[in-house]
């Protein structure tokens, strides 16, 4: 293993946001927001903003700047500037180049079509196989789990191997994977506590077996509830999931604050957004979190009952 770099002391607690600019803010983005920046407020700490915009072909013109704007008119402001990982890609590649000099990465010449047998999952690669433009793989030993305590959800447990395979570092038509970037970043950023959307729940082990191979800090996780429609989709996959109106936050901001588990009535029935925030910051409470999925007929419902 080459020798590990030197990492400056990480505050107490530091989190972030890092959206991915694919479309405007849409309520499920924002439940992830807020509660991040709920969390990171009542903690007395930082909180980071972090464009996750490494995906060119799925990336909408003007998203980036149109999220960073709503967020905002939400009072959600970053403490320090905003990160865009585009421009982060020399971090990315040391700490590629870092893995294949130890080993712990390689290329792969396999195609999707070569790995449908196993639901995409790499073992090994086919005897034989040659393309121009290999992927990169982290290299996973037969048998590696991961595990780590997540702050809603509990003890969570991988058997990597067998549920993700050798996973990708850098695709093979060119751009970084997630798993690497997000990863480097973390670490780069001093991000001590990740909160995210539970759709990241599975993500986590890897990400905690390439922080190993890295030899960096692991954050604290908590993973908060997906944000469904009608028909059980992922709102950020739906046709429902239509952006949040930056000219009136506060609806936006009691559902999220439902859809977190938390009593609709420890936030002011009549404030303007900022006493709102501070009332928010001041009552929430990470054990009411719920793991479940929340469906948004159910905060609709919700806001009914309240106003009546």
């Amino acid at each position: 293993m080459p020798a590990q770099p030197a990492h400056p002391p990480r505050p107490p607690y530091r989190g972030r946001f890092a959206p991915s600019p694919t479309g405007p803010l849409h309520f499920g983005s924002l439940l992830v927001a807020f509660g991040s920046w709920l969390l990171a407020r009542r903690a007395g700490g930082e909180w980071l903003v972090r464009v996750e915009d490494i995906d060119p072909p799925r990336e909408v013109a003007g998203a980036a700047g149109a999220q960073l704007r709503t967020l905002s008119a939400f009072g959600l402001h970053p403490d320090r500037p905003v990160e865009h990982q585009s421009r982060r890609g020399a971090l990315y590649a040391e700490a590629l180049a870092r893995l294949l000099d130890g080993g712990l990465a390689f290329e792969c010449h396999c195609s999707r079509t070569d790995l449908a047998a196993s639901g995409g999952i790499h073992r090994r690669c086919v005897p034989g196989a040659r393309r121009t433009d290999p992927a990169i793989r982290l290299r996973v030993g037969d048998g590696t789990r991961m595990a780590f305590d997540d702050g809603v959800h509990g003890r969570v447990t991988q058997d990597v191997a067998r549920e993700a395979g050798d996973f990708v570092l850098r695709r093979a038509d060119g751009p970084w994977a997630y798993q690497l970037a997000v990863v480097v970043d973390d670490a780069a950023q001093g991000i001590t506590d990740i909160v995210r959307g539970a759709d990241l729940l599975d993500s986590t082990p890897r990400q905690l077996l390439l922080q190993q191979a890295l030899g960096l800090p692991r954050p604290r996780y908590l993973h908060l509830p997906l944000v469904l429609d009608g028909d059980g989709r992922k709102l950020s996959k739906s046709l429902h999931a239509l952006a949040v109106d930056a000219g009136h936050p506060l609806p936006a901001l009691r559902a999220a604050w439902r859809a977190l588990g938390q009593a609709p009535h420890a936030l002011p029935s009549h404030a303007a957004l900022a006493p709102l925030l501070a009332a928010a910051v001041a009552a929430i409470d990470p054990a009411r979190i719920p793991q479940a999925p929340v469906s948004i007929a159910a905060l609709h419902n919700g806001a009914a009952m309240d106003d009546a």
